[in-house]
């Protein structure tokens, strides 16, 4: 049996078919395929505008700056440290809140304690493709004025109450290798705000309002005002089009990641020494990634490292926690009983749409074998 990786992204003939046709136009750069992978992404979502950038943790960062968040932001610690990274590199201060146990999700019912009287913003962080109990989180954003911010990096297609993630508030999205649909490395803004999408428009950009495309159209490309300071976040005209072709694919990747994780859960489900996904009533997992947790203390590194012996590749997110990163331990003082909790005992095993049934059922046998052996 060959290793069976962690992830694999999906790369047929359509894409490198049009990327080729990208390069051979000689419009390699911020061009007409952005434009096309926006106009789709937004039609997907049901939002006004989708604004694609060079990574997630961009989108994540203009939406505190775009809108002048200088005080304290909620998030959870149990995600990736680009999400606090984030919000303290725009200018605000991170606080941490707890997450609930069966979803990895933050608790909604946690975030009034965690409300400070500096409290400018809420980030939830739907995990591994489901999203956050969204109801009650928008009901907690509107009740206290707060910018609801989602960081939907994992979670593409993902919904709640039928309802799409990054479509509750200002959604962020990613396009890295391991993700629902990938450009390399990409990510997407998304808005129902006109005058918000327009100034972040500019700002990944240098702080120009114009593309090279509209300049070009107006017969004065050379004309480049800066309405005001910017960066430049943009995304290639090549890696647009790897989005443009992934996007037409997205739901059957994401129909059959739902489709081996019901398996998987259905094998593994008499293993007593884990728990497994649980999907929450309303909500439609994507399963960008297949946790699994170890009940018994102190056991995860075990099995994580029998499952690479076996040439499965297992691996941990997220470890340690981020309030419990070096950059962030006199952040904000956080007490996270479940998110250390999780933390110590989450294993990720390999989810992606090519996954064939005997791979399936090999990741199974070596997590039967291991706790039977022990």
């Amino acid at each position: 049996m060959s290793r069976i990786p962690l992830c694999r992204a999906l790369i047929e003939d359509e894409e490198l078919q049009a990327v080729e046709a990208v390069l051979k136009s000689g419009w390699l750069t911020h061009g007409p395929k952005n434009i096309e992978f926006e106009n789709l992404f937004a039609s997907y979502l049901g939002v006004k505008h989708a604004i694609a950038m060079n990574s997630c943790t961009s989108a994540l960062f203009l939406a505190v700056v775009a809108n002048n968040i200088k005080g304290d932001v909620l998030l959870p610690s149990f995600t990736f440290v680009a999400s606090a990274n984030a919000i303290v590199t725009a200018g605000a201060r991170p606080v941490f809140a707890d997450i609930s146990y069966d979803d990895c999700n933050i608790d909604a019912s946690l975030l009034e304690k965690a409300l400070t009287p500096h409290t400018e913003a809420l980030m939830v962080v739907h995990y591994a493709g489901q999203c956050c109990d969204m109801r009650a989180i928008s009901e907690f954003a509107r009740k206290h004025k707060l910018l609801l911010i989602e960081d939907s990096a994992e979670t593409i297609g993902g919904t709640y109450e039928g309802k799409m993630s990054g479509n509750w508030g200002i959604g962020c999205f990613s396009f890295f290798p391991t993700k629902n649909i990938t450009t390399g490395e990409g990510g997407m803004f998304t808005t129902n705000d006109d005058t918000l999408a327009e100034h972040v428009r500019a700002l990944i950009g240098h702080g120009i309002k114009k593309t090279t495309a509209e300049r070009v159209s107006e017969g004065k490309a050379w004309y480049r005002e800066a309405s005001y300071p910017g960066y430049n976040f943009r995304l290639s005209n090549i890696l647009a089009t790897l989005g443009v072709e992934q996007m037409k694919k997205l739901d059957n990747m994401n129909s059959l990641r739902r489709q081996h994780s019901a398996y998987l859960i259905d094998k593994l489900k008499d293993v007593s020494e884990i728990s497994t996904p649980v999907e929450k009533p309303g909500r439609q997992h994507v399963y960008q990634m297949f946790t699994i947790k170890v009940r018994k203390p102190g056991s995860r590194d075990g099995l994580v490292r029998y499952l690479k012996e076996r040439e499965i590749e297992a691996s941990v997110h997220f470890d340690p926690p981020v309030h419990l990163h070096a950059a962030y331990k006199d952040v904000c003082k956080a007490v996270l009983p479940v998110t250390e909790t999780v933390s110590s005992s989450i294993v990720t095993l390999p989810m992606f749409p090519q996954l064939t049934k005997k791979e399936l059922d090999t990741i199974a046998c070596a997590i039967k074998d291991y706790f039977s052996a022990g």
